[in-house]
């Protein structure tokens, strides 16, 4: 039976499907681009309402509760994940359009599917749950200051504040506030527990209404500049290669049980593009591409998620303890 469990781990061909409909519809007819692009604003506004529905915000101190998990986890994302993007990169065309669109969405966290793909390779989706309003939190305040570092005077002929604070008070801080309402009112009322239960149905349908309407209204737009796109392709998938290593590699000399090893591998590797979208299409003409980028990431991340969902348990990090990358990964008791 169809359900939000068959969903999320069926999401990947639900995305497939998605984003073979769009491409469709954008290369077969380019006029209605017009049309869904103004179904962005409101597509994505319930999407992020209904991402942000699943962070625990009224459990908020249970972040805290394991130091050494949330401790790994702010640390490889903010500390070990910006030194990564820098590095990486190095080898793209230093033209602003690609570079912000790539930083946006390399330098955040993904606070949402992170949690079902840790769940689908058996990992302690339950610690990362736990830790996404903190994470959510710390990159919203980090993201300007690593722009400005990475990009210096650059970041601010690109960034026009005033259709920048609105993206993020339409897109992000009003779906915020409410799945905040929203949470609060469950634990104080049935019907509030019945409604939240009821949009546990949102998020993947949401996330493939996503992918259509942005790809359907920015294809037409972009196609003769696929090229410039599919440069950053190989810096996505060097971050998918290296991250989950340095996120074993961290694991291990932690000494994290293997449900912990297996959550820090995926947070450090699954990125944020739903949070970043909003702002990267409030960007000022002339940076068009930055949405496509930023979607590009997030089309790369899902392939790539196909295999790590079961290299992470079958190799990275087995049941068995391995002292491959230093101290063994311990079993969770």
């Amino acid at each position: 039976m169809i359900g939000p469990r068959w969903l999320q781990r069926h999401q990947i061909a639900v995305y497939a499907v998605a984003v073979l409909l769009a491409v469709g519809i954008g290369l077969g007819t380019p006029a209605a681009a017009s049309f869904f692009e103004r179904l962005i604003t409101p597509v994505l506004a319930v999407l992020l309402y209904v991402t942000f529905l699943e962070i625990p915000f009224v459990r908020f101190r249970r972040a805290v509760t394991n130091g050494r998990f949330m401790a790994a986890a702010l640390g490889m994302n903010f500390v070990v994940v910006p030194a990564v993007v820098y590095g990486l990169t190095r080898t793209l065309p230093q033209e602003p359009v690609l570079l912000v669109g790539a930083f946006m969405v390399l330098l955040t966290p993904c606070i949402d599917y992170v949690i079902a793909f840790t769940d689908l390779a058996d990992g302690d989706a339950e610690q990362i749950t736990a830790a996404t309003p903190a994470l959510l939190i710390v990159q919203l305040l980090l993201l300007p200051a690593y722009l400005w570092l990475f990009m210096g005077g650059r970041i601010a002929d690109i960034v026009d504040s005033g259709p920048f604070v609105e993206a993020f008070a339409t897109l992000i801080a009003l779906p915020l506030t409410l799945a905040w309402l929203t949470e609060a009112w469950a634990v104080r009322a049935e019907p509030g527990r019945r409604f939240q239960s009821a949009m546990g149905w949102l998020p993947v349908p949401m996330m493939a209404a996503t992918l259509l309407v942005v790809i359907a209204s920015q294809l037409p737009r972009v196609q003769d500049s696929i090229g410039r796109i599919a440069s950053v392709v190989p810096v996505y998938v060097a971050f998918l290669v290296v991250m989950p290593l340095l996120g074993r590699f961290a694991a291990a000399r932690l000494g994290m049980a293997t449900g912990e090893a297996r959550a820090l591998v995926f947070t450090a590797t699954t990125r944020n593009s739903l949070v970043v979208l909003p702002l990267a299409l409030a960007l000022p003409a002339g940076y068009e591409l930055a949405p496509a980028v930023v979607v590009t990431q997030t089309l790369v991340e899902l392939a790539g998620m196909v295999v790590l969902t079961r290299a992470v348990p079958a190799w990275l990090v087995p049941e068995e303890p391995s002292r491959a990358f230093g101290r063994p990964v311990l079993r969770n008791d």
